[in-house]
């Protein structure tokens, strides 16, 4: 089949979480035999802040590291949806689309109901940004792929689309693995970008005291870290690395004996069942994993098990020094998460959930049949 994507875009992941998923996702479709087309606007931020910062190296990179995969740049106000969208069977468009050009696409496909059109939505606004999200339009779409089961409800509720499916991301187990061949160089280390404000207590709690109470040998990676947050890190000891390009964590994880997931206030609040994709990424690459609290609703993994939880700071710090000093403790999470990852939560794993979501819409929407003329 025919695949057109709309994201924000392949080639950065410069505060783009998602970019591991689309780049597994359209790897695991050309795997499989199908045409890919990534599309991506030409006023991408993320790839715009990614050059101001690090110049053209990081995106050749992406290349290599990626040679099956390339995007085409568009400009919103003048891409010819026709010729774009020519004989396509499915058509994916991303919730950081421009509002203009997601009613445009839905307008195309009411004219040319040949082909499925998809929204996904793979962030919180839904609930911390509804005005945002309200002015979509997406009647013209076959419906929504969510993240999550409680953003598929929203969805449905809203009433403003057909159907909705849950399609939550998963490891490209391609790129993230385990590296036994690299040695441990420190104890800890955490790839994630600080944010807006949206879990900075508990980046403290969960993250930065414990370490400092520890006196751990930690390094952090991501970006928008403020002043008061490298100050912060710099007062525990802790060394802040800045950015990491996505492909290259595995051999980050590699190198330190644990690391941890703090997920955002919203996902924990009001959108429970949503991990993001840190877990996936971190237990993919087989590194013990200590969570602060989140409900993981809808059974991916077995807490305990896969990786430890910490309802507090106190219990943050004790998981913590159990792995560090516990090599069967160690080795048995990284086993027990790296099977779970392999056994259910792959990008082929999503990949082939999405032919089957799409197939089931397929047989219940017969392509219309041109209509004879005198």
């Amino acid at each position: 089949m025919r695949f057109v994507m709309f994201y924000h875009t392949l080639v950065s992941d410069w505060n783009h979480g998602n970019a591991h998923f689309l780049r597994g996702v359209a790897t695991e479709l050309l795997a499989k035999g199908h045409e890919v087309k990534v599309m991506e606007p030409e006023d991408s931020w993320s790839a715009r802040s990614l050059v101001t910062e690090h110049g053209g190296e990081p995106i050749r990179k992406f290349h290599a590291a990626y040679p099956s995969l390339s995007s085409r740049i568009y400009n919103p106000a003048t891409i010819d949806l026709g010729h774009v969208l020519e004989e396509v069977d499915v058509v994916i468009v991303h919730e950081w689309s421009d509002h203009d050009l997601v009613r445009r696409i839905g307008e195309h496909h009411a004219a040319h109901p040949g082909y499925r059109l998809y929204f996904h939505d793979t962030h919180h606004r839904m609930v911390t940004a509804p005005e945002s999200m309200a002015a979509y339009d997406l009647s013209e779409y076959d419906g929504v792929l969510a993240y999550g089961r409680v953003l598929q409800e929203l969805y449905e509720r809203s009433g403003r689309v057909a159907k909705a499916w849950t399609w939550h991301e998963a490891a490209d187990t391609r790129i993230f693995r385990p590296l036994p061949e690299v040695n441990k160089t420190g104890d800890l280390v955490w790839v994630g970008n600080w944010g807006d404000g949206e879990r900075t207590a508990e980046l403290k709690e969960f993250l930065i005291e414990p370490c400092k109470a520890l006196n751990l040998s930690a390094r952090i990676y991501g970006v928008r870290y403020p002043e008061e947050a490298t100050n912060a890190l710099n007062a525990a000891g802790l060394e802040y690395a800045g950015w990491l390009p996505n492909f290259e964590a595995p051999r980050i994880f590699a190198q330190y004996k644990v690391t941890v997931h703090v997920p955002r206030r919203p996902y924990v609040e009001a959108l429970p069942g949503i991990p993001t994709i840190r877990p996936f990424e971190a237990l993919a690459c087989g590194i013990p994993l200590v969570c602060s609290p989140w409900r993981d609703v809808e059974g991916l993994f077995r807490p305990g098990t896969d990786f430890l939880l910490a309802r507090n700071g106190s219990e943050m710090r004790r998981h913590l020094n159990e792995i560090l000093h516990d090599e069967s403790l160690a080795r048995s999470l990284a086993a027990k998460g790296l099977e779970t990852i392999r056994s259910r939560h792959t990008c082929a794993h999503r990949v082939d959930e999405l032919l089957a979501i799409d197939a089931n819409l397929r047989r219940a929407k017969p392509v219309p049949q041109p209509q004879e003329t005198c």
